[in-house]
């Protein structure tokens, strides 16, 4: 079964914009969980654009499934997602002032570094995760790395879904196989949408989880949060 995790970075930006508490990110996190999703992603930044540090510590305790915490591996990261003990921390190589993850890990390039976060974070008892290109290279570092997961970054799928999704998916399959053949778990996300989720699903078997949240909040304003989750898990079928 491939599990739907719902990012609510998009409820904490809406918030912030008006420098109150609503819409409310702990009512977010408990409705999204009571509609079927099967976890929650946040990505705090260190500017605090949208989820911020005190949003980590009041959502930790409202989890029933599991709390996936993106974010760079800087030193205040680490410890505050090992003080929260994430289910799932997955590491992203985004600079402090980027607008959105735009590209996955060089894994050789970063080997070293990303070694040791990974056995720091296994030590604490977290499952790991790496964002990653769709690119053989990437994923047989990742298994040098020995993280838990990869998370393929599928903006390039998303992109080319409606030119040809069958060119646009088979660099993603080649990866999870590859993956798959090392042990490696993976998790897809990035501009996935209820009009390429269902296909990705069935073409990568081995793929256990995706983090969706722009275009499941977007849909959401017309569709409403229940029927919004009920429709991408109806893609996970």
């Amino acid at each position: 079964m491939t599990r739907l995790s719902v990012n609510i970075n998009k409820i904490a930006t809406l918030r912030n914009s008006r420098g109150g508490k609503e819409p409310s990110v702990k009512e977010a996190t408990i409705k999204c969980q009571e509609f079927g999703a099967q976890g929650i992603t946040i990505h705090p930044r260190p500017d605090e654009r949208h989820i911020t540090r005190k949003d980590v510590y009041e959502i930790k305790p409202l989890i029933t499934t599991e709390f996936n915490i993106e974010g760079y591996p800087s030193e205040d990261f680490l410890k505050m997602v090992i003080e929260v003990q994430a289910d799932q921390v997955t590491l992203v190589p985004d600079t402090e002032a980027q607008l959105t993850s735009d590209h996955g890990w060089d894994t050789w390039k970063h080997l070293g570094f990303l070694k040791d976060v990974i056995a720091r974070l296994q030590e604490a008892g977290i499952r790991t995760s790496i964002f990653v290109d769709p690119d053989e290279k990437a994923v047989e570092g990742a298994a040098e790395i020995k993280t838990d997961r990869i998370e393929l970054y599928t903006e390039p799928y998303a992109s080319f879904y409606s030119i040809d999704r069958a060119n646009a998916i088979e660099p993603f399959v080649t990866a999870a196989k590859i993956a798959e053949k090392l042990g490696i778990g993976v998790n897809a996300g990035h501009d996935l949408s209820l009009d390429n989720l269902n296909y990705m699903y069935h073409r990568i078997p081995n793929l256990e989880e995706v983090s969706i949240g722009h275009a499941l909040i977007a849909d959401a304003l017309y569709m409403g949060l229940e029927t919004t989750i009920k429709k991408y898990l109806d893609c996970l079928k």
